[in-house]
């Protein structure tokens, strides 16, 4: 059995992953509607991602003999205007995320949750590498992505993502 708030609060963090999915899905269908399948292809993987980290969690709690609760995921509210909108959105979502797991990992190590520490490092260093991802596309984008034909260049190299299912083990 793991403490109460920290059980609480991976419960809660499930469904802020599958609203990160959700989220991420939504920045794809603009870049679809956009003509731009590149970066509709680079949040599809990214929501995969996202998805998966929910999987996770919800199979940590199932472990440790936790009731999973689902709840209903929030409609994402971004509203793109231009097409560095999403990856402004992608990279404060991200950080948002972090403060998240900070928080869970914050409250595991003051309940003293040694093997909840253990499976939220690998998330902490995740979203290091999320952070990262989302700031180098930002930097792609102001780099290539304002003129027509390094945007066109861009678009081509994010088709090339695919998604790799997270390496940890439970």
């Amino acid at each position: 059995m793991l403490d109460k708030k920290v059980s609480k609060l991976i419960n809660e963090q499930v469904n802020k992953e599958f609203y990160s999915a959700y989220l991420y899905l939504d920045f794809s269908n603009y870049y679809y509607e956009a003509g731009l399948e590149g970066f509709g292809n680079w949040y599809k993987v990214q929501a995969q991602e996202e998805r998966d980290h929910a999987m996770l969690m919800m199979q940590y709690l199932q472990n440790a003999g936790e009731k999973v609760t689902l709840t209903a995921i929030a409609q994402p509210d971004k509203n793109m205007k231009k097409v560095d909108d999403a990856l402004h959105f992608g990279l404060e979502h991200e950080q948002y995320v972090s403060k998240l797991i900070n928080a869970i990992y914050t409250a595991a190590r003051k309940a003293d949750e040694y093997k909840t520490l253990q499976f939220l490092d690998w998330f902490v260093k995740e979203q290091v590498e999320e952070e990262k991802n989302a700031e180098a596309l930002i930097k792609k984008y102001e780099l290539f992505g304002k003129d027509a034909k390094g945007l066109y260049m861009l678009d081509n190299e994010l088709k090339t993502r695919v998604y790799a299912a997270p390496s940890l083990v439970l």
